[in-house]
């Protein structure tokens, strides 16, 4: 962990933040999290034991960690904002019964082409979110 707290204090340093204890605790949560929690569910995490953190400050840290590459926003249902520690390119399997998400290799996809495109439009990024049903809830 004191890898990943050196690489934080040099990211935030490097674009001229600020190294506060509540960015730390934010994203040593999302670090610790497979589950790409909403910023509710972070700062519930914090507050269990003692309530220190506001939710201001839990989406102001999100944001900052958001903008210094280290955390990205995941919308893979309506009205909903998630968030992942794993900024890598990659894509996202959801459960449609329990909610559950959790990351697809970037290559798991073969043959995606985009030619049937309408002309004009040029493609600079994509993620593939795909919905079904997981081990857990097929039992």
């Amino acid at each position: 962990m004191q890898k990943q707290a050196d690489r934080v204090v040099q990211i935030l340093k490097s674009k001229g933040l600020r190294v506060t204890p509540q960015r730390f605790a934010v994203y040593a949560n999302l670090l610790e999290r497979l589950d790409h929690p909403t910023a509710d569910q972070i700062l519930n995490d914090l507050n269990q034991d003692a309530p220190t953190s506001s939710q201001a400050t839990v989406y102001l840290s999100l944001q900052t960690l958001r903008d210094a590459g280290l955390v990205r926003e995941v919308l893979l249902e309506q009205g909903v904002c998630r968030y992942d520690a794993n900024v890598e390119p990659h894509h996202h399997f959801r459960c449609r019964c329990c909610g559950k998400i959790e990351d697809i290799e970037w290559d798991a996809f073969e043959g995606l082409s985009f030619r049937k495109l309408r002309a004009g439009l040029k493609v600079d990024s994509y993620e593939i979110t795909v919905n079904g049903v997981c081990d857990r809830c097929q039992h």
